[in-house]
Parts: structure tokens; C-alpha cells; sequence
């Protein structure tokens, strides 16, 4: 994408609900990327968890998790949940979810969305469009983004609705239920809690 994960950034009382969602939105987009450095998982870690809503609840186990996690482990995990020789353990493509395959409709018109949108994958992303990191980095993009044309509530609900919630929780589920998974126990469970909140508030709006 032309966008990029930016800096994690962790909300504090005088930032807004939406700058929250887009740093929840950037920090799920960079763990589903690649595996953490050693540096942000000690900067989760080191973050203030209190509350006792199932979003808090779930972020409160990713910073306990990471209290006592090594980079390297987690590489290790990364690599054999996602990466693999052949097919990976765990599917991270819409496409997938949604047609059985990959690089099938549903990325085609992912793509038709985006080029409406005005971004684009770079030379350097391997990932195709329909990749969890990516889709969240959109949605991070349409929040905190200044151009009013695109980056609204309305366009954030169809974007989401049409490349995300058909499948998310699926996905959800395949890494929740696949044995090798720990450190990213935490990550999809607090992914599955997010996206809950952000269909419920859709909904709404």
C-alpha cells in the first residue's frame, strides 16, 4: 500500500476515541506484518491495562503476554503460523476466507475499491491487498487520515463491511483453535474484540 504503519502510538487521556482506533488499527496491521521486534514488545508491555470491557480485557492479556515474551520465540511462531513452506498454518487473506482460494474476486474488487480510494500496493509490499496487515492499515488510513474526501465514517463502514467482516472473525477463529498458537493468542483475541466493537458501532452509525 502507499500508506505505511506508522510509530506505535498508545492512546492517552487527551487523545480522542478515533485516534485510539486508528493506533489499534496501526498496531494490528504491524504485528500481522511481521513478527515484533524485542522493542515493541517491551513497549506493549510497558503500557497502562486497566478496565474491564471485553476490548480492555483482551489488551490487558496481550500486555501480560508480553511481559514475559522473547522476539525470537516469537519469530519461530510467526514463521510456522503464517509463513511455512507451501501453505502456511493460518490463512492471513481475505480471498481465502471468502472464495477458498487466493487472488480470486474478492481481491479484484478489493483492488477496484482502492484504486477509487486512491492507494496502491508499493513495489516493496509482497503481501497482496487482501492480507489482514493491510486491510488494517487501510482502516487506520480512512481514521486518521486529513483528506475528507475519503477518509470518513461513511467510507470506513463500506470499506469494512465489504473487505472485512465476512470473514475477520474466521480467521479469528483459525489462529484461536491452531495449537502452535501463544503469543499470538492475545493478538487475534484482542483483533476479535476490536473488529466486534467496530461492526457494533457500525451498526449504529
Amino acid at each position: 500500500m502507499t500508506t505505511t504503519t506508522h510509530p506505535l502510538t498508545f492512546e492517552r487521556q487527551d487523545q480522542g476515541e478515533e485516534t485510539a482506533r486508528a493506533d489499534l488499527y496501526g498496531l494490528l496491521a504491524t504485528l500481522f506484518n511481521a513478527p515484533p521486534s524485542q522493542a515493541l514488545i517491551d513497549t506493549i508491555a510497558s503500557a497502562q491495562s486497566e478496565g474491564d470491557g471485553v476490548l480492555e480485557k483482551a489488551w490487558a492479556d496481550l500486555v501480560a503476554v508480553c511481559k514475559s515474551a522473547d522476539a525470537y520465540i516469537v519469530r519461530d511462531e510467526y514463521e510456522l503460523l503464517f509463513l511455512g513452506v507451501g501453505k502456511p498454518e493460518v490463512m492471513l487473506y481475505g480471498s481465502y476466507y471468502l472464495s477458498g482460494f487466493l487472488m480470486e474476486k474478492p481481491l479484484a474488487a478489493l483492488r477496484t475499491d482502492l484504486s477509487m480510494l486512491g492507494l496502491e500496493r508499493v513495489g516493496t509490499v509482497v503481501e497482496s491487498e487482501d492480507h489482514i496487515a493491510s486491510l488494517c492499515e487501510v482502516m487506520r488510513y480512512l481514521i486518521a487520515s486529513d483528506d475528507v474526501m475519503h477518509a470518513n465514517l461513511a467510507t470506513q463502514k463500506t470499506f469494512f463491511s465489504d473487505h472485512m467482516q465476512a470473514w475477520v472473525e474466521d480467521m479469528c477463529t483459525a489462529l484461536e483453535q491452531h495449537p502452535s498458537t501463544v503469543f499470538y493468542q492475545p493478538v487475534t483475541q484482542l483483533a476479535r474484540a476490536f473488529f466486534t466493537v467496530e461492526m457494533q458501532a457500525f451498526d449504529m452509525s
